[in-house]
């Protein structure tokens, strides 16, 4: 388990949804950053083998708007009757959440929230928007976090002692010693294995 799904333990999405979810950061040419699927493994070998994406109104709605919708909501026919296929295996109700990155409008971040015995109610919307807002940006990388700084990971993960790290970089142990320092500290890092762990993580090395 990574740095990303521990985070992800910390916003219990599944408390609202109980029938499982999947959340997709920062997609691009349909390739996420990060994604992370709890729904049945069943629903999701099928939904893959039969490239019901395509065919999905769930997924037109995604890639069309930002916001949080129903899936009876979306407006698209379900033609290929994706959403009964997803009912039979207990996926009878959902929500989706998009959002469009500020920075690029063809990048997004969305998830897709399932129960089986009801409609989400505009509260549990609300909050599962929340909720997903706030851990998309917990997965952002620090911006305060320096060139330098970043350098130092790369190379410690590269396999090289610090003294050789300082060699490389012309620098005093102790100067990469105090970058390793700051960019525990950005990262949250617990150590400095950590800190390369995360910033992996976050595509930074």
């Amino acid at each position: 388990m990574d740095e990303r799904e521990r985070k992800l333990r910390d916003y219990a999405f599944d408390e609202l949804a109980p029938s499982g979810y999947f959340v997709a950061f920062r997609v691009a040419f349909l390739r996420p950053e990060f994604e992370f699927n709890s729904l049945p493994r069943a629903w999701v070998l099928k939904y893959t083998q039969h490239g019901l994406m395509m065919h999905d109104p769930v997924m037109r709605w995604i890639y069309g708007n930002s916001g949080s919708v129903p899936w009876s909501q979306t407006g698209f026919d379900d033609t290929q009757g994706v959403l009964a296929e997803a009912s039979q295996h207990g996926l009878n109700y959902g929500l989706a959440v998009s959002i469009v990155d500020p920075a690029d409008p063809g990048i997004r971040s969305f998830g897709n929230f399932c129960r089986s015995d009801r409609e989400y109610q505009p509260h549990e919307a609300k909050d599962l928007v929340g909720r997903l807002e706030l851990f998309f940006t917990d997965l952002e990388a620090p911006a305060d976090i320096t060139e330098a700084e970043v350098e130092a990971l790369r190379l410690l993960k590269n396999g090289l002692l610090i003294k050789e790290v300082a060699f490389e970089l012309g620098i005093s142990e102790g100067a990469v010693k105090q970058r390793l320092r700051g960019a525990k500290d950005k990262l949250n890092a617990r150590t400095t294995p950590h800190a390369v762990s995360v910033a992996s993580d976050f595509g930074l090395i």
